[in-house]
């Protein structure tokens, strides 16, 4: 079943609204939601390569567009293994720093069956970066430092989620996410 770009985005900002923001997750997404200064960018390539081309694209698409705060980047074709998916990163952060992008934008990543290292994949403290597709988030440095500064201690946020992952549990969280997947194209 092909998913149009506008249900993924659909679907992925329904995500956003209802785990990211509804959840607190980021303290500092429901402003830009707010704002619609969130870009939701679906790539459809199911190679590597051309997925590393559209991601400096979006770099410099950004740097040409300062009023966008943040991009969110899906790949509903790429990366089903999470493994696969973690090397892509890898090369997306190598490129990013060949390319001169740090001190400027940062990565944030999601994945449907996300796995932070030293937890069990079965651990609810995974949903915290997990989402309706594989996803990168491209963050402006600059903009992270003016949040952290606004908003304060930011190591705690992790730890924070982790609590609510545990308090919620993996039905509630589950339902979030499949919820996400129930906007349709009709």
């Amino acid at each position: 079943m092909h998913l149009s770009d506008e249900l993924v985005t659909t679907q992925t900002i329904k995500w956003v609204n209802d785990f990211i923001v509804g959840l607190n997750v980021c303290p500092f997404a429901k402003r830009e939601m707010e704002r619609e200064s969130v870009r939701f960018v679906v790539v459809r390539s199911k190679k590597s390569q051309v997925a590393l081309e559209e991601l400096m694209s979006e770099v410099h698409w950004l740097d040409e567009h300062p009023e966008t705060e943040t991009t969110i980047l899906v790949f509903p074709t790429l990366f089903s293994d999470f493994y696969r998916y973690l090397d892509f990163v890898d090369l997306a952060e190598n490129i990013m720093l060949e390319q001169e992008c740090e001190g400027v934008y940062q990565l944030a990543t999601f994945h449907p069956n996300y796995c932070f290292s030293g937890t069990e994949p079965e651990d609810v403290s995974n949903y915290s970066n997990r989402s309706p597709y594989p996803m990168l988030h491209l963050l402006r440095e600059a903009s992270v430092e003016k949040a952290i500064e606004f908003y304060g201690d930011t190591d705690a946020i992790p730890e924070r989620n982790i609590d609510v992952m545990e308090e919620m549990g993996k039905e509630k969280l589950e339902k979030i996410l499949s919820n996400s997947m129930q906007v349709s194209d009709d």
